[in-house]
């Protein structure tokens, strides 16, 4: 099959290094533009981008899908099926029709639950105790169309968005690889999403990162593994940020304190009140500092029971 690709961040890298490694042939990799990154603020390609290039795989990188133009370009590459992995783009009707046998798309969720943008880190931040993939057949709407094939993962206690990000990246890619020749001859067809079960995983905004301290400390928890590694919880601590990687809920600990007061900070973690039990943070960042678990921390920090973190 000629197939086209499309995504961006490394969630699509372990998918296009399978079809690189496969039978068939890459007639052009799609990913989004070269955006500023790092201090310098330098133009720096996607993941995608880089293991494209590693095997000179053509690339495209238009802004948008929607004009005359760039859909020419596409139909010119004749390809039997595009596979859509985290690309960034919508992909209007005009262009999932342009493919022979249409677009797939490696969606991390089992749909019909978080459809949308950010569906691993909703998962982890709902306490689902699973998550899984889908290969879905593009259609109008957001993550609307029938799932070819599921594959599903437990989310442990331990986890965070990153570890669930990287088992269902691979995940993924090898669901693809497994299905897409049955599925492309007409044996492997395609089934409706339920019409009940259906959430969606809004877009993760800087904003959220913010501890609300009156929450419960088990909500907190999920949030902070939730957004680690971005947006990574913070919250205010003398006068400056702390962020906060790893922490634990002591459901079975409560004081007759503040919430954001110290309780203790020892080697086992700094445990702070919330509005409903105590929270222990296990790994921490200073503001100019690197992420260190809490006795490294402590060892360079003057921390100490009573303070209170805002």
């Amino acid at each position: 099959m000629r197939i086209v690709y499309a995504g961006t961040p490394q969630f699509a890298v372990p998918a296009l290094r399978r079809l690189i490694d496969g039978p068939h042939t890459i007639a052009a990799v799609y990913t989004q533009p070269d955006r500023p990154a790092g201090r310098g603020r330098r133009l720096t390609a996607s993941p995608v981008k880089a293991l494209a290039s590693e095997h000179d795989l053509p690339v495209q990188q238009p802004a948008r899908l929607s004009g005359a133009a760039e859909q020419a370009v596409l139909r010119d590459l004749d390809a039997d099926v595009m596979i859509v992995a985290a690309y960034g783009l919508i992909l209007p009707p005009a262009v999932l029709a342009i493919p022979r046998h249409g677009c797939l798309n490696i969606h991390a969720s089992l749909l019909p639950r978080w459809r949308g943008a950010a569906p691993i880190q909703r998962a982890v931040e709902a306490g689902d105790r699973e998550t899984g993939v889908c290969l879905m057949e593009m259609a109008a709407g957001l993550d609307t169309g029938p799932v070819v094939a599921r594959r599903s993962t437990p989310i442990r206690g331990e986890d965070t968005a990153a570890s669930v990000h990287d088992r269902l990246a691979e995940a993924g890619a090898a669901l693809l690889v497994e299905t897409l020749d049955d599925w492309a001859a007409g044996r492997c067809p395609a089934v409706a999403q339920p019409a009940t079960g259906i959430t969606y995983a809004e877009k993760i905004t800087t904003d959220e990162a913010r501890v609300d301290w009156r929450q419960p400390a088990e909500v907190l928890a999920r949030r902070i593994r939730a957004f680690n590694p971005w947006p990574v919880m913070r919250c205010g601590w003398a006068g400056t940020t702390l962020k906060l990687w790893l922490a634990e809920p002591l459901n079975e600990v409560d004081a007759d304190a503040p919430p954001g007061t110290v309780l203790s900070a020892d080697a086992q973690g700094v445990d702070v009140q919330t509005g409903s039990g105590v929270l222990r943070l296990k790994r921490v960042q200073a503001a100019g500092g690197r992420a260190q678990d809490v006795d490294a921390f402590l060892r360079g920090h003057g921390l100490q029971a009573g303070e209170r973190f805002d």
